[in-house]
């Protein structure tokens, strides 16, 4: 069915009934509030687990679903008149469900389910669906709920009319929230329940009789027409709600506004037991407000209060909210209730209606931008610094004494002695001031000027997060005194893209500033230029700070530094050394460490420092200067040289002992970047071969956090592990091999590794951890290839462990050349000697055909085995085949005299042969050695053991690069 015509007919309908006077849900409809629906009108989900069944009921006409309970029977009515397809409930009931049946009633049909007896149910709304968790009986939660809607499914509702008083009385079986007030011609109620009201007659209502109710998703609000000025009044009587209008108006308390701006600006109300947000449309005005319900003892507001963004109503019992706008939050959280929007309301500063202050003639005056100083608050005006000091103070201290009685007093003393602290650049004592002004008047956080005197304060003294913090809020959101800050802050921080963007922002307040903090911004703007690479721009940032009158030797200096980059940038080398070497002399470390670590770069790369020398000179700068940029691209250049002289553990043990605050700063990521690439040299590309696998292995394990995640890091544990195998260090291979798959990897990787560790482990004689490892790492879908593997893996370990039977059936028709060298080696335990004997031959192949060179060892076992086999089998053809095409081979085999005698067999030239010495003949060709050979050369190759080393890649340091300041 469509949704146009469930609409009219429901239209229809409410027509109809309101004519003849009778209660329906249609004209207070709830306002949707983003409800996530299905497409269909009605959507039925079933899901089940051990502990209840859920059912949802979805879609655009099942979202809107009410629910009530009469006695052992949960009645859920959808709003169309089309049955949904409720078969599956029907043919599988959940559990603690007797049956299920479905009922048309008038515009609507309802799902009944008849619970069993002690079973239980849950309702409710969530992610635009209403819900049900039926439970068996005996399965329901503990502490559940009780049902709030009385048995019956319906709140009684009771009308008691005197003389020009109604009294009606709500019966809810357990206590809910509510709210009750004026809006307009009407008075409305609201519950946080969703439930049927069983109202009384129009006849017996009095006032009330043209009430209208009607029941959303989760809560239920009552519109009751009343005159205006005529007045009510709410309380709780246990669990039912009482609502009283006209007589004597009751005086209400309990909710207390207040002001949020510690972020965006924002309006709080103090409410306790507040429950929650119910948003709804007027039906006969078309307009969206909010609700706020509350537990009882009542609570409300006597007054409403109104501001741009919205107006709070008097309340008999909760809260309740106008607003003109779309993107108004009310959230109710605890005994809170947060009323905001996204870029802050728009409320009146806190200062209004403050008492002008009597402030002394020569009081340094608010500048015309809330983060600026300027050069009049540092004037003594004739004074000594300590006779105006203590007049600005005593002003302060009496102006503070006054708040502690009138929280409402004058604050212009205050803010003037901060003032001059901050001129006079005390930004300790100014903080103290300003924050002791807060803590009084807490409603001062939200004064523009307060802020911006405390975040310059605070980034004067290096308390840069603080800072951050102060001109983040509201009240300085897009000022350009603002912005030069944070182009400030950011630049101490090393973050220079977002630094030039915030001093571009603000270009235009910088010079309101004092000289002093105009040389400071420009030199931290030029150092950004030239970290970005806009040398014009620096040039012409550096002649503004030089040109500041009176700027201290400090701020020169930091000037010069930044000079000295840009002359490097500019290839003037000559230059740039010596403006390095005279900024290296100044007694401030912030400023020296950075020109000396120039020097160091600019002297290597001329060729007059050596490695060794540069390397302690940076090891010492290492530990002069912490905390912020400089130490970064001290660290960075030393890792580097260290790098390039192959001291592969200094490099690694340098970059990696950089602090947490390092790592995080902007270009932080760099330093992690060297060490990851210093890392993979190592191991991924081959710069740790020239090292002894035994200091290989140490550097790897000290460093291990450092392997990266996937496939590369499982290559570096494999050519390491590989290099452990080449001199038989197998505990330490296995050790690596097992870390690696237990603690790092998953799925297919695990298992390739695995089959490598089973490997190692059977090479070390140990086949109950080989196949440990192959056991614990099986997954589906694995490679072919893998799979032959790790299947003759596990055969050959079983067939050490002597179950020779299981592994011929883990084998089965594997024609594989690792498969039949496992089945040979299984018939010759077995003593089945033609069988092995043939499995031998075939694995030579024709190799016969190519006399001209030699056998391998490998070859010669096999060549050897064959024939004792073929003569403890007393196979006489094929032994002659064998003799026929490999005598010739014997001549220049390793064991010329083993193979002759092996090709002779039992029935000999000489017939002198014997089965022992058959046995011994065939103890020395082993096998296995050769398989632990084959083992190692294929690991070798697969991880790359067979190309030559790479050496350790050179990095000479980067000379064109400057150190960050």
């Amino acid at each position: 069915m469509s949704g146009a015509p469930v609409s009219k007919r429901v239209l229809k309908t409410t027509v109809a009934a309101a004519a003849a006077g009778v209660v329906v849900f249609a004209p207070l409809a709830p306002h949707a509030e983003g409800a996530n629906v299905s497409s269909g009108p009605v959507e039925i989900r079933v899901g089940a687990n051990t502990g209840f069944t859920k059912i949802e009921f979805a879609g655009a006409v099942g979202a809107r679903a009410r629910v009530r309970q009469d006695g052992r029977a949960v009645i859920v009515r959808i709003g169309t008149t089309a049955a949904p397809d409720v078969s599956r409930l029907r043919v599988d009931p959940p559990k603690g469900v007797e049956k299920v049946e479905t009922r048309a009633v008038q515009g609507a049909t309802e799902l009944v389910l008849t619970l069993a007896e002690g079973a239980g149910v849950r309702s409710g709304v969530a992610d635009g669906a209403v819900w049900l968790n039926l439970y068996a009986p005996g399965a329901a939660p503990e502490g559940a709920k009780p049902s709030v809607v009385p048995a019956g499914g319906a709140v009684p509702v009771t009308a008691e009319v005197g003389e020009g008083t109604t009294r009606l009385t709500f019966a809810w079986a357990a206590p809910v929230g509510a709210a009750v007030f004026r809006r307009g011609d009407a008075v409305w109620v609201v519950f946080d329940a969703a439930a049927r009201m069983n109202m009384p007659a129009a006849a017996k209502a009095g006032d009330a009789a043209r009430a209208r109710w009607a029941a959303g998703p989760a809560f239920t609000a009552i519109r009751i027409p009343a005159p205006e000025g005529q007045s009510i009044s709410a309380r709780a009587d246990g669990a039912s709600w009482i609502v009283t209008l006209g007589g004597t108006a009751t005086t209400v308390t309990g909710v207390e506004i207040g002001r949020d701006d510690s972020v965006q600006t924002a309006l709080t109300a103090r409410m306790a037991g507040a429950t929650k947000t119910v948003w709804l449309t007027d039906p006969m005005v078309g307009d969206r407000f909010a609700a706020v319900t509350a537990l009882a003892p009542g609570k409300g507001m006597a007054r409403g209060r109104r501001t741009v963004d919205l107006a709070l109503l008097p309340t008999a019992h909760g809260l309740a909210v106008e607003t003109p706008t779309d993107d108004l939050t009310v959230k109710a959280e605890g005994d809170i209730v947060i009323l905001s929007r996204p870029k802050g309301l728009r409320l009146s500063p806190p200062t209004v209606g403050l008492e002008a202050a009597a402030a002394e003639t020569h009081a340094p005056r608010a500048a015309v931008r809330p983060a600026l100083i300027i050069s009049d608050w540092a004037d003594l005006g004739g004074d000594s610094f300590g006779a105006r000091h203590r007049a600005l103070q005593t002003a302060a201290e009496l102006e503070s004494g006054r708040a502690v009685e009138d929280l409402r007093a004058p604050i212009e003393a205050r803010l003037a002695y901060a003032r001059f602290l901050v001129g006079q650049g005390l930004g300790y004592e100014a903080i103290g001031v300003l924050n002791a002004l807060v803590k009084q008047t807490p409603a001062m956080q939200g004064v523009a000027e307060v802020r911006g005197l405390r975040g310059a304060a605070r980034a004067s003294i290096g308390r840069l997060a603080e800072a951050e913090a102060d001109f983040s809020a509201g009240a300085l959101a897009g000022d350009p005194s603002t912005r030069v800050w944070q182009g400030y802050i950011a630049a101490q921080r090393s973050d220079w893209t977002t630094a030039r963007q915030a001093f571009a922002a603000g270009s235009g307040v910088v010079d309101n500033f004092t000289p002093e903090w105009r040389a400071r911004f420009g030199t931290a703007h030029a150092l950004a230029a030239v970290e970005t690479g806009d040398l014009a721009a620096a040039t012409e940032l550096l002649a503004y700070v030089f040109s500041q009158p009176g700027i201290s030797a400090a701020d020169q200096l930091a000037a010069r530094l930044v000079q000295a980059k840009l002359f490097e940038l500019e290839q003037k080398p000559a230059q740039a050394l010596a403006l390095y070497k005279a900024v290296a002399r100044a007694p401030l470390d912030g400023i020296s460490t950075p020109a000396r670590l120039g020097v160091v770069r600019l002297e290597m790369a001329r060729g007059t420092l050596k490695p060794d020398a540069a390397a302690a000179q940076l090891e010492a700068l290492k530990w002069r200067w912490r905390g912020d940029g400089v130490e970064l691209a001290v660290i960075r250049s030393l890792g580097e040289l260290y790098l390039s002289q192959g001291r592969y553990r200094e490099a690694l043990t340098t970059l990696k002992a950089a602090g947490r605050k390092i790592v995080v700063l902007p270009g932080g990521d760099k330093l992690q970047a060297d060490l990851d690439n210093a890392f993979r040299a190592l191991f991924l590309d081959g710069a740790a071969d020239g090292l002894q696998p035994v200091q290989a292995l140490a550097l790897f394990f000290d460093f291990r956090e450092l392997t990266p995640v996937g496939a590369d890091g499982d290559e570096m544990v494999r050519r390491l592990a590989r290099r452990l195998i080449d001199v038989d260090l197998l505990d330490q291979a296995a050790e690596l091999l097992k870390y690696q798959a237990d603690n790092r990897l998953d799925g297919v990787a695990k298992a390739q590794v695995s089959t490598n560790l089973a490997a190692v482990y059977l090479m070390n004689r140990q086949p109950e951890e080989a196949l440990q490892a192959l056991w614990s790492s099986r997954t589906t879908l694995l490679p072919t290839a893998m799979n032959v593997e790790r299947r003759a893996l596990e055969a050959r370990a079983l067939m050490e462990l002597g179950r020779y039977d299981h592994a011929l059936e883990i084998l089965g028709k594997d024609a594989s050349p690792a498969g039949r060298d496992v089945r040979a080696e299984i018939f010759w335990k077995q003593q089945q000697w033609g069988a092995a004997a043939a499995i031998y031959e075939q694995q030579l192949g024709s190799r016969y055909r190519d006399t001209l060179i030699p056998l391998t060892a490998d070859e010669e076992n096999r060549l050897i085995r064959a024939g004792v086999g073929y003569s403890l089998a007393r196979d006489a053809g094929a032994l002659n085949r064998l003799s026929n095409n490999y005598s010739g081979f014997a001549d220049k085999a390793r064991s010329p005299g083993g193979i002759r005698i092996a090709l002779a067999g039992l029935d000999g030239a000489d017939g002198s042969g014997r089965p022992q010495d058959f046995a011994t003949l065939s103890a020395g060709a082993d096998t296995y050695a050769g398989w632990i050979a084959a083992t190692k050369a294929e690991f070798r190759q697969k991880t790359g053991g067979d190309r030559p080393a790479t050496p350790a890649r050179n990095q000479p340091p980067a000379a064109a690069r400057p150190a960050a300041a």
